[in-house]
């Protein structure tokens, strides 16, 4: 069988059992940043509370930008893949089998976070006030959904199978060849 044709045998279930996987690895790190956090409290309660940039950027950096490099990195090594893509014997790679390297990896890992840190973005606006109109917040979380609504749907009617995000950065997912 061709790497192309590979490409197509992945079901969005695996997808989403290699997800679930993962998500035990994210978890993970929720349940520590959040033991942490009771340590630190008075540190964090000013960064979370005076301003929804100030918010936005911490919660960036302490939430979104691991789990990002985390995907990034996995899969833009060797292995091409995260721990749950392993489990499931699923690799990320170029639309012809090819090696995606860590730029593309970045590029694919920015892409499929964008509806997630859009979210942030809104949420941290409507917590704290700001000057935004609520039809513009509104409007934010519209494109959130219909973003995660797309990305969630587009595997359904793609020849390959790719996410809208697999589709703009050149990736696919597909089994791992066996060695």
């Amino acid at each position: 069988m061709n790497k192309r044709a590979n490409a197509i045998n992945v079901s969005i279930g695996t997808r989403i059992i290699a997800f679930l996987w993962d998500y035990v690895i994210i978890a993970g790190y929720i349940v520590f940043l959040i033991g942490v956090s009771y340590l630190i409290r008075p540190l964090l309660i000013p960064l979370f509370t005076t301003d929804p940039i100030l918010a936005e950027v911490t919660g960036f950096l302490f939430i979104t930008l691991p789990v990002y490099l985390y995907f990034a990195l996995c899969e833009g090594s060797v292995s091409h893949a995260t721990w749950g893509k392993r489990k499931m014997g699923i690799v990320v790679t170029g639309i012809y089998g090819h090696s995606i390297g860590l730029g593309s990896s970045l590029f694919r890992s920015a892409l499929k976070f964008v509806p997630w840190e859009l979210a942030h973005f809104t949420i941290w606006h409507m917590v704290i006030p700001s000057n935004y109109s609520n039809s513009f917040y509104y409007s934010l979380l519209g494109t959130v959904y219909g973003l995660a609504l797309l990305y969630l749907i587009s595997p359904l009617w793609s020849k390959n199978k790719q996410t809208l995000y697999d589709y703009i950065s050149g990736t696919v997912i597909r089994y791992k060849d066996k060695d």
